[in-house]
């Protein structure tokens, strides 16, 4: 089975290339791509195309490497030996392990679909941490003194928003695509997915309008897809018609619910001075 994008999800010809390419190879698949580009999305698509599970870990900056695997609560351990009260048997190690994703995944009954999600949040050293685990598809636990191995190995998606350079030796042992902003026909087809019975010249004159917005020199955040979907959502709910949008003027006025497109006020004073420049001159 394949994955060819969902009715929920529209993947170009190279997304889909890239997903079978990395199931095919059995390599995680590094996806990067602006905020909004769907490439946390994804791995839910891909696993319900694939009918497979879905286990999720989702990175922060304080996260480690470790925290993947699995976690030994020493502290708990040395409280209930102390605690003549205590049911736990603190000779069983294993009642202070907990069991991280990619040991969940390791142990599953079935090849499942593993999301890495923005794995450049963490420190510089996270993705070399996990070079071995994610090579031999194995990890040892101290503790237990054991090896855990995959009984399926996953399908890995690994995300990243590019807030930093990924090592060349992690670099090496994934395949990678970049989710290309989606040009102004994809995006028609995406709009179709969210809103099968609007109209066809208001979805034209809205599009034009957006991408206009986003080739605006010095923002700082260009609105994506899921501004978009907020944003005709507005539109819709207000009734605003296709007229009102079609040759948009920035340079005279503001557009409607400009608040669900920009996220931050540098954006708005921005297209603000473009009106402001307008009238000086």
């Amino acid at each position: 089975m394949s994955f060819k994008g969902t009715k929920e999800y529209v993947a170009t010809k190279e997304l889909q290339i890239a997903v079978n390419a990395a199931v095919h190879l059995q390599r995680p698949l590094l996806v990067k791509g602006e905020p909004g580009t769907g490439k946390t999305l994804l791995a839910h698509e891909v696993a319900k195309a694939l009918k497979k599970p879905i286990l999720t870990w989702h990175v922060k900056s304080t996260t480690l490497a470790q925290q993947g695997l699995y976690e030994y609560d020493a502290v708990s351990r040395l409280r209930d030996s102390q605690l003549s009260t205590s049911e736990k048997d603190v000779d069983d190690i294993g009642q202070y392990i907990k069991k991280g994703k990619l040991w969940e995944a390791f142990e599953a009954e079935e090849s499942v679909v593993l999301l890495i999600d923005e794995i450049d949040k963490a420190d510089i050293e996270f993705p070399n941490d996990l070079l071995l685990e994610l090579d031999k598809m194995e990890f040892y636990v101290y503790e237990l003194q054991k090896t855990i191995k995959a009984k399926h190995r996953p399908i890995i998606i690994i995300t990243s928003n590019n807030e930093k350079e990924l090592p060349d030796a992690f670099l090496r042992r994934c395949l990678f695509h970049y989710i290309r902003f989606p040009d102004v026909d994809t995006m028609k087809d995406i709009v179709d997915v969210h809103f099968p019975k609007i109209e066809r010249e208001l979805v034209g004159n809205a599009l034009g309008l957006f991408y206009k917005i986003r080739e605006v020199r010095g923002m700082k955040k260009k609105p994506s897809t899921s501004e978009l979907i907020d944003w005709l959502k507005l539109i819709l709910m207000e009734k605003i018609e296709a007229g009102e949008l079609e040759d948009f003027d920035l340079m005279a006025a503001m557009p409607p619910h400009a608040h669900a497109l920009m996220k931050n006020e540098s954006d708005l004073n921005l297209l603000e001075e473009l009106r402001r420049m307008k009238r000086r001159y």
